[in-house]
């Protein structure tokens, strides 16, 4: 799962979603078409456990290395990709999508509270940005602003 996750870039959210969605992400994960998946939040469990027992661990840096030698999963800047740098990846994933989505909590809260305020001390381009849940963007893959994919929906009043 960790490994599908980092490959497509995608939020504890959003890759179960994926499972719950997709067809080729419940054949690879042996799933039948029927299963209704899981909740998003037994992922950041699993990393824990995958991080603090070696076994598993060691399991998940054969299988990266095995994809990688068949081409499934680039290296990075020609490096090894291992399971710390996957697992860190999609770790800072799913706290982009927390910290979003607190933060569009907040605002929709001060919205109900106190319109008029909001309006003149927050940042015209927060409304866009955070109206909507995190889970229907692309989250940014890379570093900085120039690799962000992260697209922002039209201009329009801020509610939820």
């Amino acid at each position: 799962m960790s490994v599908l996750q980092f490959v497509e870039g995608l939020s504890d959210r959003q890759a179960a979603a994926a499972v719950r969605g997709r067809i080729d992400w419940k054949l690879l994960l042996g799933l039948e078409l029927p299963d209704p998946g899981f909740d998003h939040s037994v992922l950041s469990e699993f990393r824990d456990r995958l991080v603090a027992d070696q076994p598993p661990r060691r399991m998940l840096d054969l299988i990266l290395d095995r994809l990688q030698e068949v081409g499934l999963l680039p290296r990075p800047g020609g490096q090894r990709t291992d399971s710390t740098h996957v697992l860190a990846a999609v770790r800072r994933l799913n706290r982009l999508e927390n910290t979003a989505e607190h933060l569009r909590s907040a605002l929709n809260a001060l919205a109900a509270a106190a319109p008029d305020w909001l309006l003149q001390v927050v940042p015209a381009d927060w409304f866009d940005r955070y109206q909507r849940h995190i889970e229907d963007y692309r989250l940014p893959r890379g570093e900085g602003p120039a690799r962000s994919t992260w697209s922002r929906p039209a201009r329009t009043a801020y509610s939820c």
